[in-house]
């Protein structure tokens, strides 16, 4: 016989027991210890059928194939950029993927992204923790003018972005601001003004702040509206 011993979205701390018996299988952030599953970290509990697994709620970012990252240009060489991605090494943005027009090898590379640029890049492949590589090529990446970067908890960005994008654009919306957010934790905002601006960057603290409480759609959504009510857009 099989005990569940946390509800689905319940906080838990690491070494907490969260189910006894065979019943359940462990998923990402538990694990099982005899007949038991345990966290193994701070987290939201997800309970899918018999699959327990947790949510983090804090966590530096690992990078992954497909993420798209938002990056701050380190160093050009010979053959491309180094990009800051907020990971314990820099990434590597070579010559053919920086751009759909032929760059050629001894160019100027400063023309296309200089010390110190803002990117949204996606990642093309990683190899171990040291070797990341990076593109430019695909819809919304691009060198990052104007706006401001503010920076979340990688892991609410899920929740920022919201269930096919529902969230972000809830706040696009409202607030007419271009958005980019990176699986890093590095979001662009960019609007009309810097009250818009100041209404987007505060309901996305808000969503990172209360991340784990139900019923969050329908409070940024008051929040949203009542910040345009009060003449922030």
């Amino acid at each position: 016989m099989s005990d569940l011993l946390v509800k689905d979205r319940t906080i838990v701390v690491p070494g907490e027991i969260l189910a006894e018996g065979m019943d359940y299988i462990p998923s990402y952030g538990v694990f099982r210890e005899q007949n038991r599953i345990v966290a193994m970290q701070l987290g939201l509990v997800s309970i899918n059928g018999r699959v327990i697994k947790l949510i983090p709620l804090s966590g530096r970012y690992i990078p992954k194939k497909a993420d798209v990252v938002i990056g701050k240009v380190a160093d050009i060489g010979f053959y491309g950029w180094r990009v800051d991605i907020g990971w314990a090494f820099q990434a590597n943005l070579g010559l053919k993927d920086a751009s759909s027009e032929f760059i050629e090898k001894g160019a100027d590379l400063s023309q296309y992204y200089d010390y110190g640029d803002i990117i949204a890049a996606q990642i093309t492949n990683v190899s171990g923790s040291k070797i990341i590589d990076l593109s430019m090529k695909g819809p919304g990446l691009k060198k990052l003018k104007g706006g401001k970067i503010i920076e979340v908890s990688p892991s609410k960005v899920p929740r920022i972005i919201g269930k096919q994008g529902s969230m972000v654009n809830l706040i696009k919306e409202k607030t007419n601001c271009k958005i980019i957010v990176g699986q890093n934790g590095k979001i662009w905002i960019s609007g009309l003004n810097p009250e818009t601006e100041l209404l987007a960057t505060n309901s996305i603290y808000k969503i990172e702040q209360e991340s784990h409480l139900d019923g969050l759609t329908d409070r940024i959504k008051e929040f949203l509206d009542k910040g345009v009510k009060n003449g922030l857009q």
